[in-house]
């Protein structure tokens, strides 16, 4: 079994031929338009991510700034009743505002509830996000237990 190929060239110069190189005006036309559609609504999409980046950036940084706070609070001890407030550190768009009452029960003597809450600007209005747990005096409670001081 044999295969010929044959190939055939031919002599006579092609005419009329029509180079196709680059794009037609229809083409970058129809190009422009389908930009024009598209562009601003990707814009828009990107403008929301970044935007909702931002408020999740803020939001995750008052969590943080609150559990810092509380941490402070509840190493200093037990602590006294009343408020303060605050800002962390030197133009920073964050403040806190703390908060310590008394619990008063009838099975619990010396309970203490701690509040702390962060306060930010978001978009020309204030935002906020709040913690509160509660803290024993342990050196009180060891003594009534124990019956009082001996003497």
């Amino acid at each position: 079994m044999q295969l010929r190929f044959q190939t055939r060239v031919s002599s006579k110069p092609r005419q009329n031929t029509v180079r196709e190189d680059g794009f037609t005006l229809v083409e970058i036309l129809v190009t422009l338009t389908v930009l024009s559609i598209a562009l601003p609504v990707l814009m828009y999409s990107f403008r929301n991510a970044a935007h909702g980046q931002a408020l999740s950036e803020n939001q995750t940084t008052a969590v943080y700034l609150l559990k810092f706070r509380m941490a402070e609070i509840e190493l200093g001890g037990y602590p006294d009743i009343g408020e303060g407030d605050g800002e962390f550190g030197e133009n920073s768009r964050f403040r806190w505002h703390s908060s310590v009452q008394d619990v008063t029960s009838d099975e619990i003597q010396n309970l203490r509830r701690i509040t702390v809450t962060i306060m930010w600007q978001e978009q020309g209005k204030e935002k906020s996000i709040s913690m509160s747990t509660y803290m024993a005096d342990r050196a009180n409670q060891a003594q009534g237990q124990s019956g009082g001081p001996q003497t």
